[in-house]
């Protein structure tokens, strides 16, 4: 059987038409239960905090401590790559079990950025200052709820400048 130029183009319209139709409709749906959470982390580095933000909802925010002068954070948009619940830390010559003495603390959630993440610490001290080694550094506390909502896939952005978005999402929220 041939078919016409005219008898299929019918039938691709209505597909073209419904296929351009469905992203306007579903921004008009409110969200239920089986949508999937859009989440992102957003860290202001001189205001030293981090703001966990979930379909444009700020969930909440937390003081972090970030780079140091020496060893700044790095700048731009990851992603979450892995999370690990009491992780052992290393570094040449020195392997930290789990434990208080562990200086990512109780989580580590790593990013793109190889060698970099979210972490704890057993220094809690050092939270709303510039000492990391470039990591973003939070309570144990914390972290430990950040890390029960985070995802692998979770868009993570780090900001060395303050933006007009930035100003209000931390200033509204103080």
């Amino acid at each position: 059987m041939t078919l016409s130029r005219q008898s299929w183009m019918t039938p691709m319209a209505a597909l073209a038409i419904i296929a351009i139709s469905i992203p306007a409709l579903a921004a008009e749906t409110p969200r239920t239960a089986g949508t999937p959470t859009v989440r992102r982390i957003v860290v202001s580095i001189p205001d030293r905090k981090l703001a966990l933000i979930e379909n444009d909802e700020v969930v909440s925010i937390y003081s972090v401590a970030v780079g140091a002068p020496v060893s700044p954070s790095p700048v731009g948009a990851f992603v979450v790559v892995n999370r690990v619940a009491n992780p052992t830390f290393y570094k040449p010559g020195t392997i930290v079990a789990p434990g208080e003495s562990n200086p990512i603390g109780t989580r580590w959630i790593g990013l793109s950025a190889k060698g970099y993440g979210i972490h704890g610490t057993n220094v809690p001290g050092s939270i709303g200052a510039a000492k990391s080694h470039g990591c973003i550094r939070l309570r144990n506390r914390d972290v430990e709820q950040l890390f029960q909502r985070v995802r692998s896939g979770d868009v993570v952005e780090l900001h060395a400048e303050r933006t007009a978005e930035l100003t209000q999402l931390f200033t509204a929220s103080r």
